[in-house]
């Protein structure tokens, strides 16, 4: 893959995922999908590859490369299964990133180098029935007694949640009966008073595990927190900002792994007398399939490469992941329409990739909302210039 943001590490990284999913993903991507199994001999050969900890720094465990390579190979993945790709990402950038970030030294040394090796895998508990883009409106609570906390509440939509064996989570901390912010700890999954649901019944990403999570009085030290109140929704709007570069790299993927399977039936399918991509009706989706594609990469990398470079990245993570969950949406939508009949069957794979693409513009806020953090971020520019 030619970019400007791209070294030989990275075209190195990607052509190891590239020979991977060639290997390991296509060949049971239909069979996952279609059984609604977690593909956890898949998960477990990407720990081995170093692919479960491409940001984490090498002195945890990690790879210790940047937010480009991230990108590039949860794109990668993507255009191969969606479902394996929001594992890895889910784990990496939410289940890994937020002990990274805000967690003690101890906590780092004790949880990090087996999440990075996927010795274990994590998830992170923030959505809630009431607070999903409204992440402030968390209802579940910790209240503290002693050196303890007792959790009572509930998540939901936790991907993960079912094979992790270390979650991340958001409470309002209570002490004295006074409510003093937002809070986030990370603890074992085999915890007393944590129970775990069945796994979702979706329409897509079926070979993701999702399920919802309750706390029924569940008693953790105090040495579980990774970020104190107040200090703990800050954390996590950090690391939900630099989220959506990973769902924007998702949806890059998936929309490529459509396009490449609609663009290949093209030279296939003959009508008339020629092949189909030869009528301007076809040819011309294909142009337009290719560009939105072009774009939604550079606007996924760009926003990489700010967050690399340490700046201010709320806009462009906003823009990338609006622009390309939009497109994925059009461009599996359009594959499906160049196959005609057999886009709707299950034998064809933009099926498939239809169905993984429309969760893009539904999980992490709506693309209302990353437009409202857009607007936000450009009225401020507009307040600097009065």
């Amino acid at each position: 893959m030619d970019t400007l943001f791209f070294t030989e590490e990275h075209n190195m990284l990607i052509d190891l995922i590239a020979d991977f999913a060639k290997s390991e993903i296509i060949p049971i991507a239909r069979e996952i999908d279609q059984t609604s199994r977690f593909p956890s001999e898949v998960i477990s050969k990407l720990g081995d590859l170093g692919i479960l900890s491409i940001p984490v720094p090498k002195k945890y465990g990690g790879s210790g490369m940047d937010n480009v390579a991230y990108a590039a190979a949860i794109m990668e993945l993507a255009k191969a299964d969606a479902s394996i790709a929001i594992t890895v990402a889910a784990h990496t950038s939410l289940g890994t990133m937020p002990i990274v970030l805000a967690g003690t030294e101890e906590q780092k040394k004790k949880y990090v180098p087996k999440l990075a090796s996927g010795e274990i895998l994590g998830a992170f508990g923030l959505t809630e029935p009431e607070a999903g883009s409204d992440a402030g409106a968390t209802k579940t609570t910790a209240e503290k007694k002693g050196n303890q906390y007792i959790v009572n509440g509930g998540k939901i939509f936790i991907t993960n949640a079912g094979v992790a064996s270390l979650l991340s989570f958001t409470a309002q901390i209570i002490e004295d009966g006074k409510n003093i912010g937002i809070g986030a700890f990370v603890i074992p999954t085999d915890i007393n008073g944590l129970i775990i649901s069945e796994p979702e019944k979706k329409m897509g990403w079926k070979a993701s595990d999702t399920r919802q999570l309750f706390f029924n009085n569940m008693v953790i030290d105090q040495s579980s927190m990774i970020a104190t109140p107040g200090e703990g929704f800050k954390v996590f709007l950090k690391i939900l900002t630099g989220g959506r570069i990973s769902i924007a790299a998702l949806a890059v993927g998936t929309a490529q792994g459509a396009y490449d399977r609609a663009l290949k039936y093209s030279t296939e399918r003959i009508a008339f007398g020629k092949e189909i991509n030869k009528f301007q009706s076809i040819g011309f989706k294909l142009s337009d399939m290719a560009t939105q594609i072009e774009a939604a990469k550079l606007l996924t990398f760009h926003a990489a490469w700010k967050k690399d470079n340490g700046q201010d990245i709320i806009k462009e993570a906003a823009m990338a992941k609006l622009f390309a969950s939009e497109a994925a949406m059009k461009i599996t939508t359009d594959a499906i329409q160049i196959h005609g009949g057999y886009g709707y069957v299950k034998d064809y794979d933009v099926e498939r990739y239809f169905r993984d693409a429309k969760i893009l513009e539904i999980g992490e806020g709506t693309s209302e909302v990353q437009r409202l953090i857009i607007l936000k971020q450009i009225l401020k520019k507009v307040e600097s210039l009065v």
